[in-house]
């Protein structure tokens, strides 16, 4: 008998005639002798309308109050399923993230996993029962407030189970058939990959991949999960996440998957003094904001003035209390202007093989060149590449770097919901 844990997106659960289609799956799982426990999402566009709502109300909902709000969602697709279930003649047991044992910092909207004690979720299993678990929050002990874990919290909640389970494989059900080369809504002729190490999809996530998120891929990478990820609305075989000394064995390709980012600005800092210690000032009012920075360039400083300019991209989001918080430290940096471009696109390129392949830059910079798309930054890592190009090219930019490097497969891929998670 194995233990397995099964993740169902909102597209997997958005109405009742779905949840019944994921019941019949989850209950075909359990007869087959498995134990499982089941991490669900709120059904659809719950969670988007709920935000609305409260925004309808406010423009500035109150954090705790949020999270008690968008809880609601994953509590309702839960039930729904548990008795769908039932009504198949197999018991089922719903919890929520608190009741599961999910606990975590006492951070509202983003709040990080610290424990996992699935005391009433092993209890159901030894009694022969599925257990349901609402995905994307948990119970933070000192306030003794309920917490949400951000975009992809469902994802991270059935690997945070699977690990505290030490369940087998942690499935993970959407409305495509696994990890694509590519965003198949993007990339119409990106081919399905059949296995990819969890080092490639750390990167391909963290480069704007959506089928899994970073948060998810790196806990499981952490705690030796191994993640399926297969469609909810058949039965195929999908992608398996692995170890990445497992991966090595196998022939790696020299590109994995192309990856496109529109959630991104720019920050440029012009005229800043070419002197030691001037990008440690900045990037210390940057980190005490609380933003993401990703990419990082210095122009060489102009002779006849001796200053550079840097520029940097990070969440959009983070965009405006950045920029404020630099032009109140304008003054003691001494910087002569700001620059900010909400119109870019980050395209990546990712592949193990990069490692061992010489040209992989020269490709893809020829086939941009000649689809006349222009760079504007490059960053690499060992097995990545990524380029900011102008918002309104990056979708052409996605399909003639996956073309370039042979990844385009001879039919085109199904998004069976539409949205690619």
């Amino acid at each position: 008998m194995a233990l397995i844990v099964q993740k169902f997106g909102g597209s997997s659960v958005a109405d009742a005639e779905s949840i019944k289609r994921v019941a019949k799956r989850i209950v075909a799982t359990r007869k087959a002798g498995n134990d499982v426990v089941v991490a669900v999402s709120a059904m659809g566009d719950t969670t988007d309308e709920l935000i609305d709502l409260a925004h309808e109300v406010t423009p500035m909902p109150d954090p705790r109050e949020m999270d008690m709000l968008l809880t609601t969602g994953e509590r309702i697709s839960m039930a729904l399923l548990a008795m769908a279930i039932k009504s198949l003649g197999v018991d089922a047991r719903s919890y929520t993230g608190s009741q599961a044992g999910m606990i975590t910092d006492a951070r509202h909207g983003a709040a990080r996993i610290v424990d996992v004690t699935p005391g009433r979720v092993r209890e159901a299993l030894d009694e022969g029962a599925v257990a349901i678990v609402a995905g994307f929050q948990g119970f933070n002990r000192d306030s003794r407030d309920i917490t949400t874990l951000g975009r992809g919290g469902s994802d991270t909640t059935a690997v945070a189970l699977a690990a505290a389970l030490g369940a087998d494989v942690c499935e993970i059900y959407t409305d495509v058939d696994g990890v694509f080369t590519a965003d198949p809504r993007v990339v119409p002729k990106a081919h399905k990959i059949d296995r990819i190490t969890s080092e490639e999809m750390l990167e391909l996530a963290a480069a704007g991949a959506k089928v899994l998120y970073i948060r998810a891929v790196e806990f499981a990478r952490r705690h030796g999960v191994t993640i399926h990820v297969r469609s909810s609305f058949n039965n195929s075989e999908g992608t398996w996440v692995v170890a990445t000394n497992e991966g090595e064995s196998m022939e790696e390709p020299i590109i994995t998957g192309v990856a496109g980012d529109l959630s991104e600005g720019k920050v440029t800092v012009v005229g800043v003094p070419d002197v030691p210690g001037k990008a440690a000032e900045i990037f210390t009012i940057v980190a005490k904001t609380g933003a993401n920075i990703d990419m990082i360039v210095q122009n060489v400083s102009a002779a006849a003035t001796g200053r550079t300019d840097i520029s940097f991209t990070l969440p959009k989001s983070d965009g405006e209390k950045v920029l404020t918080a630099l032009r109140s430290e304008q003054d003691a940096v001494g910087f002569t202007a700001l620059q900010y471009d909400d119109q870019i696109g980050k395209l990546s390129v990712v592949g193990a093989g990069m490692r061992t392949s010489a040209g992989v830059s020269a490709q893809l910079f020829r086939s941009l060149s000649d689809a006349g798309i222009n760079i504007e930054m490059i960053s690499t890592s060992e097995i990545r590449i990524s380029v900011v190009t102008r918002a309104d090219t990056l979708r052409e930019a996605m399909q003639v770097v996956h073309t370039a490097f042979g990844l385009d497969a001879e039919t085109e891929a199904v998004v069976y919901a539409g949205t690619g998670r």
